[in-house]
């Protein structure tokens, strides 16, 4: 309810409303362009540009369902397009770098990410293939459900279920009991 207050504050040129959907919905998308793009300065350009395509947009725009799910699903077509674009600057993330954008972050709760079991999880969740990763990142930072991921990426729902279990099963296998 509070997000279709906000949008409709935008429809009305509220920058207020703006600031405060970006405020509400940044950190939680930069964490799911970090986990699907294992790419600090990727993940920061994909979330600016989603904002201001949203912005820019606003008063065409829709809320049809979640605004979060919505802007999940823009972020991780914009890491998409970049990562295709910008092979060149694939690089891995290191510890130091996760612990930096975490700090960035004003969550207390997620303060806890610089920790060693967050570490092991990022390296193990970057050695997954595309599909998998972004389907677990969708599901779990992107907090969309299954139904939605499938219509977002154009496939099945047993794809995106099969995609989700076979990636989970590799993450367990990578971390050995690890964590």
């Amino acid at each position: 309810m509070v997000d279709r207050l906000l949008v409709t504050g935008c429809k009305q040129g509220s920058r207020d409303a703006l600031r405060r959907i970006y405020e509400k919905h940044r950190d939680s998308l930069l964490i799911l362009a970090v986990a699907l793009s294992h790419d600090v300065s990727l993940a920061e350009d994909a979330v600016h540009d989603v904002f201001v395509a949203f912005a820019r947009n606003i008063a065409s725009f829709e809320l049809t369902g979640s605004l979060k799910a919505y802007l999940a699903k823009c972020v991780a077509n914009r890491v998409r397009d970049l990562m295709r674009t910008n092979r060149s600057r694939a690089k891995a993330l290191s510890p130091e770098q996760a612990c930096a954008v975490e700090r960035d972050l004003n969550e207390p709760s997620l303060l806890v990410a610089c920790s060693e079991e967050l570490r092991l999880l990022s390296s193990a969740l970057a050695e997954l293939p595309y599909e998998q990763r972004e389907v677990i990142a969708l599901h779990i930072h992107g907090q969309m459900r299954f139904r939605v991921i499938a219509k977002s990426l154009g496939i099945s729902v047993n794809t995106v279920k099969g995609r989700y279990r076979y990636g989970i099963r590799k993450l367990r296998s990578i971390l050995n009991g690890e964590i």
